[in-house]
Formats: C-alpha cells, sequence, structure tokens
C-alpha cells in the first residue's frame, strides 16, 4: 500500500470483485457493477460505517439535484444512501471498517449529543422533524443522543443552566432560533459559564423563525433544511458568535440574534396571532402594517465603529446616562468594556424601524429607517433575508460597539408606544400595543446594549 492510501483491498460489490481504497484526503473509491468509478468524501458524504453479516455498511448523505429552480438556482436535497462491500477475509473485514472508523473519529464529531425539542413553536412540527429528520441521522451516524421536550417557557434555559455539560460533545435545538436564545442565556448564568460557552450548539429549523440557521446554511450555498442543518452538526466544524447584553437596571438579556423596535417588532410580535399562518404570517401581517405605518419618536445613541464616526451628531448623552453593570454573583457579568471613554454619537426620531444584528465581527449592525415610500418599503422588507436592504437610500446602515435606546410614543397617538423585540421575544410591551397586559423581562424605556465578540460556539456547514 503507497503512502497516499490509509487503505486499499478487494472487495466483493454485487458479486464483483474491486479494489476499495481510502486516500489520506479522505476519499473512498471503488468501481461499481457497470465498471464506473464511484467516490465519497468521508468528511463531507459518510455519516457512519458498521459491520453488517460479512459485509461492510457505509452510510452516507448524497447530495442531488432534487429538479425544479427557485429564482434562477436548481433545488437541491441530502438522500441518505447506503454502500455495501464484502470483503474477501474475516480480517479484511475488520481492518476495513477499524480504518473507515478510524478516520471519522479522527474528525473530531460529536459522539453524544444533548437534544431539545420544542413543540410549540411554529407549526407544532418539531416532533415530526425529529422523528423523521433528525433521529434516522443520528442513528446512521451512531450519535447516542438524549432527548429534552420543552415543557413550558424559558424551560430551556433552566436545562442548560444546570445541564452535566462533561456528558455531552454538543446541544441540539429542533425549533425555531428561541430555544437557541435560551440555552444561551442559560450556559451565561452559569458558574463554570466561560468552559460552558465552549459548547457548541445546533439549530434544526422547525419554528417560524429561523434565522440564525438560515444565515449559517445561506453563507454556503445551501437551502434551509433539517437535513443540511443536522449535517453541519454532525460534521462537527465550529465557529464562534457574538452575544450582546442588553440590559436595564438590573435586569438583563443576552442576545445572540437582534433587537428591534418599531416595525421589526411591531411584525414580529403582531404576527403572532396568525401562528397557524406557519413563516407566512409575517408576509401576511407586514404588509398590513406597512399600508397602516407607524412611526415612533424617541432617540438613539451609539459608539461608532471605525469608518463611521461622521454619523449622527457628537452626545455627551451615552456617557451621562450609562448604567453600568452591576456585578453579579455568579456567571457571566458583561463586557469588559471602559464605555464612559469612548466617542458617542446620536440620531435622533421619528423611526420608522430600529434593528440591531450581530454575528461574530465583534460589532453590532445598527440598521435606521426614518422615512420610506410604502412601495419602497415592501421591497425592502422582501429583501431581509438576503441583507440588500443595507443598499437601500431609505436605509441608515451603521455598524457600532455600544448603544442607547430610548424609545418613545408613537407621533400620531401619545398614548400609545411600541414594542422592543429581541430574539424573537418580547423585551419591553409599551401603553397601548398588543397583548399589553401581560409581564414583559423589562419596561418600555431606555436599554442599553453592548456587544462581546466571540462568546458562544455554534455548529457550522464550514
Amino acid at each position: 500500500m503507497d503512502q497516499q492510501h490509509i487503505l486499499c483491498d478487494e472487495v466483493l460489490v454485487n458479486g464483483g470483485k474491486t479494489g476499495l481504497t481510502l486516500s489520506t484526503d479522505g476519499i473512498l473509491r471503488w468501481y461499481d457493477h457497470g465498471n464506473v468509478l464511484q467516490c465519497l468524501s468521508v468528511e463531507k458524504e459518510v455519516l457512519g460505517v458498521s459491520m453488517v453479516g460479512q459485509q461492510i455498511e457505509i452510510r452516507s448523505f448524497v447530495e442531488i439535484d432534487s429538479g425544479g429552480f427557485c429564482f434562477g438556482c436548481s433545488r437541491r436535497s441530502l438522500v441518505r444512501k447506503s454502500f455495501n462491500f464484502e470483503p474477501l477475509s474475516e480480517d479484511s473485514l475488520r481492518n476495513l471498517c477499524e480504518k473507515i472508523q478510524g478516520y471519522i473519529d479522527s474528525l473530531g464529531r460529536p459522539k453524544k449529543l444533548f437534544i431539545f425539542v420544542n413543540p410549540f413553536g411554529g407549526r407544532k412540527s418539531a416532533f415530526k422533524v425529529f422523528t423523521d429528520d433528525v433521529k434516522p441521522i443520528l442513528e446512521d451516524a451512531n450519535i447516542e443522543y438524549k432527548l429534552q421536550e420543552t415543557k413550558y417557557q424559558l424551560h430551556a434555559k433552566e436545562v442548560s443552566h444546570t445541564l452535566d455539560l462533561t456528558k455531552y460533545d454538543g446541544i441540539i435545538c429542533v425549533s425555531g432560533d428561541g430555544i437557541l436564545v435560551e440555552v444561551v442565556n442559560g450556559l451565561l448564568e452559569r458558574e463554570d459559564w466561560q468552559a460552558a460557552l465552549k459548547m457548541a450548539i445546533g439549530v434544526i429549523p422547525a419554528g417560524t423563525g429561523n434565522g440564525m440557521i438560515k444565515s449559517l446554511l445561506d453563507s454556503v450555498g445551501q437551502p434551509c433544511t433539517a437535513a443540511y442543518a443536522m449535517l453541519a452538526a454532525i460534521r462537527g466544524h465550529k465557529r464562534s458568535l457574538d452575544v450582546a447584553t442588553i440590559w436595564q437596571g438590573d435586569t438583563r438579556f443576552y442576545s445572540v440574534l437582534m433587537l428591534a423596535w418599531g416595525l421589526i417588532a411591531d411584525i414580529d410580535i403582531e404576527s403572532e396571532q396568525y401562528r397557524w399562518m406557519g413563516s407566512a404570517r409575517m408576509d401576511f401581517y407586514g404588509l398590513q402594517r406597512i399600508l397602516r405605518l407607524r412611526r415612533y419618536n424617541g432617540c438613539i445613541s451609539f459608539v461608532p465603529a471605525p469608518g463611521f464616526e461622521d454619523v449622527g451628531e457628537p452626545s455627551s448623552l451615552g456617557v451621562e446616562s450609562m448604567e453600568p453593570l452591576k456585578a453579579r454573583q455568579h456567571g457571566y457579568e458583561g463586557p469588559n468594556v471602559e464605555l464612559g471613554s469612548l466617542s458617542w454619537r446620536k440620531l435622533n426620531g421619528p423611526f420608522v424601524s430600529i434593528w440591531l444584528h450581530n454575528f461574530d465581527d465583534g460589532y453590532l449592525d445598527l440598521i435606521v429607517m426614518r422615512e420610506c415610500p410604502k412601495m419602497a418599503l415592501i421591497s425592502l422588507m422582501s429583501g431581509l433575508s438576503n441583507g440588500h436592504y443595507v443598499r437601500s437610500p431609505h436605509v441608515l446602515y451603521i455598524k457600532v460597539k455600544a448603544v442607547i435606546l430610548e424609545p418613545g410614543s408613537r407621533t400620531i397617538d401619545s398614548t400609545k408606544e411600541g414594542i422592543i423585540d429581541s430574539d424573537g421575544e418580547v423585551l419591553a410591551r409599551g401603553n397601548g400595543t398588543y397583548r399589553c397586559h401581560l409581564k414583559s423581562l423589562m419596561v418600555y424605556g431606555k436599554m442599553q446594549i453592548v456587544v462581546d465578540r466571540g462568546l458562544a460556539t455554534l455548529f457550522t456547514p464550514i
């Protein structure tokens, strides 16, 4: 056997003899019964291997063109497929299986996962997604798991706060973005939060809001499906994730996706009355909100990133009104940044929408919309998922390190206020808003937001 191959042996495939090789770059090669060369990438396609009688069974995920086109792009999907090989001796059988399994083990894939399933999210399809899409893949990959159904709001946060993480190689959330947010918040409140945040988290789309996993899969041109999301987790690649600390007095919330006030928050939260429509509720209610557009009084102060220092006007408001994060007995205390020494700027309303988005560059993307014609706004909202909105002349896009949001009332009715939403959860409901009688984490008033780079860890496609 040459140095380019980890294994090289003869096997039977459908009764015909052929050579089976595994190269040092992780490619399995053999000829099928039609003498056509077949290849499998262990890292990208192979889920698992086992001995079945006198044969080796290699279970894989193969990408195919499933037909049809969407916006000019062919639709792709993953299909589970098994390949069977019969070595010529028992020694060869054991050797081949050990060599292939050894290569899989060298990839650092997770071997045991803790899985949250949220039965209440979206169209309440999480258990079906787990049964039909997730469980078969786990079995093919020989991955052990413990299943936890979330029974009430913040249940995943409670479990994550006390979970024995030494037993697992990752946490999977079969849900929308909400369970991911709960898990991160639970890990951040642990005494061992620094070690806990190294635990990789994966999201399998099974809710209305799947922004995080959609962003990750979009970045490599993959569709947002349970199969592609699960494959990303199984392959074990990881990336860091910024966490924004939002606080008001003694109350704090950790955000991994976004904070919204104005149009975006109104659509996100008020459309819950149409939850039975699934993700279509956003488009349906979004159109209603645009046709009856609200504007809000208020002010936003911020510390600009390099290159954005001239946006807005100078302000000492941030320095004077910045409330320090109060020390906690345990858990993450927030970013270690001396914000009072930084240069603050501000923008005054009225605003149509304020939106903060964070990912992994150590800054918050601040998107400000003051005025926008309704037809242009409809077009702009349809492009939220692809990021094209930042090019709109009606949108002000700024990168910032810290923010003070001071929300006000609606311009046409001072008795009514707005909603502040972070990662799909209501932080504050003002007077006269949808379900304003419900208790919220914070009051509708000044909030402070600071981002800390690379705190959490995610499973990622690359």
